[in-house]
């Protein structure tokens, strides 16, 4: 394990991979790294020649400052994660002002409709500044391919869209969501919970779980009005929005289609931190 602070270091050795004709791989991330984390390391591993690992916690993408305050930075930690998988592996740990220089913004970016529907609702400018971050780390790594968990399904689905009207290479990969024995899928923001906020925001997954049951047979509309119900039967969890979704556009679901694909996604409160996860259906 190499750890670069600086992107010039890093770019000259990524110049000297490629010129060596290396595959390239990326895995982004926020730090506070968990077994989700080392799962797309892991997959970037198996799949690539050189692996380059990001660690920043991106300002721009933050529409409540408190929340950038508090999410968690261990990065001592991190890297005792990724040292124990003994490789190669490159992290690229900047600073902001590294990364954007005394300027911090966003970019604006049009994504076809894909950023004004549920994350995008509820978090202003959030996915200009996924855009904006993504879009530095790939013109700073220039990698071949790169790894994201399913977790953030919408965001995967944006940085999709970005690749293709930034006309971008990158191969983008998405990689299936690991969960804790309960069920909740795996999140940094997971550490902030206590054991009984984690035992009660399993409830999301084992919702969605009984959604995939329910559909084909049941409405939409009887399906959103039920998940309602059960959540406001929850004292400790928050339901912010449900919604069933083609797996593409991302458009709420009307009429079902047999020829599309559908996901269902939900963002809840547990106290004060927010959590998403999402099902194929």
């Amino acid at each position: 394990m190499q750890v670069f602070k600086e992107k010039r270091p890093l770019i000259d050795r990524i110049e000297k991979a490629k010129s060596d004709d290396l595959i390239l791989g990326l895995v982004p991330t926020m730090g506070a790294l968990h077994e989700g984390h080392i799962s797309l390391i892991q997959t970037a591993l198996q799949q690539s020649d050189q692996v380059v690992v990001t660690i920043f916690v991106n300002p721009t993408q933050f529409d409540n400052p408190e929340d950038l305050d508090k999410y968690p930075r261990t990065l001592e930690n991190d890297l005792l994660l990724i040292s124990a998988l003994k490789k190669d592996i490159w992290v690229f740990t900047p600073s902001p002002q590294e990364l954007y220089g005394e300027n911090i913004f966003s970019e604006h970016f049009e994504f076809q409709g894909l950023e004004k529907v549920m994350e995008g609702k509820f978090r202003s400018g959030h996915f200009d500044g996924v855009g904006t971050v993504v879009k530095r780390i790939f013109d700073i790594v220039n990698p071949d391919r790169a790894f994201f968990g399913e977790k953030d399904y919408q965001q995967l689905q944006i940085i999709r869209k970005l690749t293709e009207i930034t006309a971008s290479p990158v191969e983008i990969i998405g990689c299936p969501i690991l969960r804790e024995q309960s069920g909740l899928a795996r999140s940094s923001r997971n550490e902030r919970l206590t054991s009984a906020q984690r035992n009660e925001a399993a409830f999301i997954y084992k919702t969605l779980k009984d959604v995939k049951n329910l559909f084909g047979t049941k409405s939409a509309k009887y399906i959103s009005k039920w998940v309602e119900r059960e959540f406001k039967n929850k004292k400790n969890l928050k339901l912010e929005y449900f919604e069933i979704a083609n797996e593409n556009s991302l458009e709420k679901l009307v009429v079902q289609s047999k020829n599309e694909k559908y996901r269902a996604f939900i963002a809840a409160y547990a106290d004060d931190i927010r959590l998403i996860d999402n099902i194929a259906l």
